[in-house]
């Protein structure tokens, strides 16, 4: 298995670096791997999304009301609304966020290396930094596509539009409001995302290496190589705790994102309003509208992603 160079002892022993990938086939098959995903996955930003969307006068206010309510209506094709506009963009958007996440964090660990800190210290600042970088590049690319898909999964739902398709979404956004319209919420899924995906990583990078020093590894290289279960055991239990924290953290700006982005320019609403309504309308749990689906979907899709995504460096890691 190749090793890591901005990592050192025993932990560059199950990392591979951005230096040791083979690039094109690294984003060829990971573009499969995450349709993939993303196809198991979907259904659950679907039922989140609505849920985020709910009013005091909506019916399906539980994540199994809004489930059943779909498969009534339109069966399973319900739960894979907008899935066809997430696909388009999330090739594009995952390998500008892959890229910048790998290259920043080969510079990040450089410049912590120096300081005197305790191995999860040291990963979860650069992996922190790596995170929220790779976000911020990706979100010209998500956040349109957020838009497009969300007025989609929501479409007909509590008195929202009906659209057909994403290049309707699309066309009737921008006669609306211009190409404004499609970045609508951008500070917001910024604000959202950036800081999740900050906490995620670090997240990420702390719990493995806290993980491995409760197995008895440290810093050096002495002891045998764990074998590759030992090494997805601890690497899926880091997906679960990074996503039960990042959900736990962001979900009250991902609520408000969300019914900013979904709403019709006739009744477009600012942030304070947005704020006020879910305050007036459930109090300050409100903001955690969908903490369920979320805490699922980021805990479920956090492991799915990693495990996908280290077993994806692994094939990909050329022995130089």
């Amino acid at each position: 298995m190749a090793t890591a160079r901005s990592e050192t002892g025993y932990f560059a022993q199950t990392e591979i670096n951005w230096d040791k990938l083979d690039k094109t086939k690294f984003y060829v098959v990971g573009a499969g791997i995450f349709t993939g995903l993303t196809v198991g996955l979907y259904p659950i930003s679907v039922v989140k999304t609505r849920m985020q969307v709910t009013t005091k006068d909506s019916l399906e206010k539980s994540a199994y009301a809004v489930i059943r309510g779909l498969l009534k209506t339109e069966g399973v094709p319900g739960l894979y609304r907008g899935f066809g506009t997430v696909i388009t963009g999330a090739i594009p958007a995952r390998v500008i966020f892959m890229t910048a996440l790998e290259t920043t964090k080969v510079t990040a660990f450089k410049i912590v290396e120096p300081f005197k800190l305790s191995e999860p210290t040291k990963a979860a600042i650069a992996n922190g930094i790596a995170g929220m970088t790779a976000s911020l590049c990706s979100q010209g690319v998500f956040v349109p596509i957020d838009v497009i898909s969300q007025r989609l999964m929501v479409q007909g739902y509590s008195g929202h539009a009906s659209y057909n398709g994403g290049l309707d979404v699309t066309r009737k956004i921008l006669k609306q409001d211009g190409i404004r319209g499609l970045y609508r919420g951008f500070g917001l899924s910024v604000m959202t995302y950036s800081p999740s995906s900050a906490v995620w990583w670090a997240s990420y990078g702390s719990s493995q290496r806290a993980v491995w020093s409760l197995l008895g590894h440290g810093n050096d290289d002495k002891g045998s190589v764990p074998s590759q279960g030992t090494i997805v055991l601890v690497q899926g239990a880091g997906g679960i705790f990074a996503g039960a924290a990042a959900s736990l953290i962001t979900t009250p700006l991902d609520t408000i994102k969300t019914r900013l982005q979904v709403m019709g320019h006739e009744k477009r609403p600012s942030t304070r309003e947005v704020i006020k309504t879910l305050i007036a309308e459930d109090g300050w749990k409100g903001f955690y509208k969908g903490i369920g689906p979320r805490f699922f979907s980021m805990s479920a899709w956090g492991t799915s992603m990693i495990l996908a995504y280290e077993y994806l460096k692994r094939i990909c890691a050329q022995d130089l």
